[in-house]
């Protein structure tokens, strides 16, 4: 999607539907003056009425327009803007966009309501619209005849008397489209249906993706898994006639001797729980139990097109976890990469062997920092919810610095605790330890396995189980997959002090 800037004034831009952002306080409105004059004073005369009451999220449909170029005009509520936070302008923002996106050929223009976004810079606000304006206009309905979704024909975003700012703006726009459609890429293959996504057509995505971004791209076969000595992964794809795969890929955008940020991602491509077979309505949404391994694609894919100054080295472990005669079984003992044995005793606590080797080998190279990412615990849902992301680590600098890049992103996350104690629940009589705790703190004992695994690099495990896929759908967010944690990737990668700061001591 093209998404241009306009600096004329609201009232000039022509369009089929002008979105209009709000703030709750009238004072706080002089920047829809021009325009409420064009419209005869109808704004104004809303707000009198108390039917424009600009509170967050809430909206408003002009469906004519007598007086400006637009067609039709969606006021949309900002809440207060004093303190608005990033989140909170993202949901009102796409709470319009996805309400004017249900038909084919539309020309919109977002309104950028300048010097009203409080500590948010316009900048910002700009890449924030047009990032909102690429993933709000993208449904999840990629096999309906008929999709209740549509990309815009045209996308303007109106910012009247910025001609000094343009090319900063415009700067800004070009990014916010590149976020999006990174988050986009994340959700498509969440979204797609097992029988399309598996371990090969996956890793096959990810050698389109280098080839076109001249990134490099080793993908591991079954042969070579063997020789690389990932026998965990290798355990977990037995069950499946869907060979597994492990993909690397490296983007050097930052000098040779620069720091290396290792992102991991988790590639269940469909998790039926093995021999320790989930119910029918658990199984229901295990095509997203690769969402790991999407988001890292996602994040790496944004990264190289932003040309960040950073070098990357991304690695996913894909696998399906099927039940077969060959599946891997409670009682076996396995033998990680790096030499620790693990005793089994439940073939659906998979995702953490497979990312045992995958860190391993990660653990392996010159990197500096290692983030990796999994739908990992039921357990961590129920502590957090479904839309906030879990945290675990054993470097509070580095972890820091992500949450950082978390909240300038908008993305909700929690720092959970990796008290020694939980280390007890993984002892074993006849391995170095058990793929299972008991069902307390279980979030916490899978980032406590996992931590056998990164060596002595920095490293922040998150639990993205609730946030990345929505079971339905709300007016701010489309079902299916979410694209969670791509942004906070990106804005972790794009960041001048990731390694100065934190990593340097």
């Amino acid at each position: 999607m093209q998404i241009t800037l306009n600096t004329e004034s609201f009232a000039s831009v022509a369009c089929d539907w002008l979105i209009v952002p709000v703030p709750q306080s009238s004072e706080d409105s002089q920047h829809l003056a021009d325009l409420d004059k064009a419209l005869d004073g109808v704004i104004s005369s809303l707000r009198e009425r108390g039917d424009l009451t600009g509170k967050l999220a809430e909206t408003l449909t002009l469906p004519v327009a007598p007086g400006i170029a637009a067609e039709r005009v969606l006021l949309v509520g900002l809440g207060d803007t004093t303190g608005l936070q990033i989140e909170s302008f993202e949901r009102a923002l796409l709470t319009a966009i996805r309400q004017v996106s249900t038909r084919k050929d539309q020309r919109v223009a977002v309104a950028l309501p300048c010097g009203h976004t409080g500590p948010i810079t316009t900048a910002d606000a700009v890449k924030i619209i047009a990032s909102g304006l690429v993933v709000g206009s993208s449904g999840q309905g990629l096999y309906q005849a008929e999709p209740s979704r549509f990309p815009f024909a045209e996308a303007v975003i109106a910012a009247p008397g910025s001609a000094d700012e343009q090319d900063e703006l415009e700067e800004a726009a070009e990014q916010g489209t590149i976020i999006g459609e990174a988050v986009n890429l994340t959700r498509e293959l969440v979204n797609r249906h097992p029988g399309e996504v598996y371990p090969e057509t996956f890793a096959q995505r990810c050698a389109q993706i280098a080839s076109e971004l001249h990134l490099q791209c080793d993908i591991f076969d079954e042969p070579r898994l063997k020789l690389e000595r990932m026998h965990a992964l290798l355990a977990v794809a037995r069950g499946s006639e869907k060979p597994p795969r492990v993909v690397v890929m490296k983007y050097k955008g930052g000098d040779a001797d620069a720091p290396t940020i290792a992102l991991v991602g988790k590639g269940v491509t469909f998790d039926s729980g093995g021999l320790s077979l989930k119910p029918n309505d658990g199984m229901k949404s295990m095509k997203a139990d690769m969402a790991g391994a999407a988001t890292v694609l996602g994040a790496i894919y944004g990264i190289a097109r932003l040309k960040l100054p950073v070098n990357v080295v991304a690695a996913v472990g894909l696998v399906e976890n099927m039940p077969s005669g060959s599946s891997y079984k409670l009682g076996e003992v396995l033998q990680a990469r790096n030499g620790v044995t693990i005793e089994v005793l439940n073939t659906d606590a998979e995702g953490r062997l497979v990312l045992a080797d995958v860190l391993s080998y990660i653990a392996e190279q010159d990197v500096d920092g290692i983030v990796d990412l999994a739908t990992l615990t039921g357990a961590c849902v129920v502590a957090l919810g479904e839309e906030v992301t879990g945290a675990f680590t054993n470097d509070s600098q580095w972890c820091n610095s992500l949450l950082d890049a978390a909240q300038r992103a908008g993305e909700p996350i929690w720092q959970m605790p990796m008290f020694d104690s939980f280390d007890e629940q993984l002892k074993c009589d006849i391995a170095d330890v058990r793929n299972v705790g008991t069902r307390w703190g279980g979030a916490v004992t899978a980032a406590k396995f996992l931590q056998r695994f990164v060596g002595d690099h920095p490293w922040v495990h998150l639990d993205i189980a609730g946030p990345a896929y929505a079971e339905s759908t709300k007016p701010h967010r489309e079902g299916g997959g979410t694209g969670a944690m791509v942004r906070t990737l990106i804005t972790l990668a794009g960041k001048d002090d990731t390694f100065e700061e934190d990593l340097d001591d």
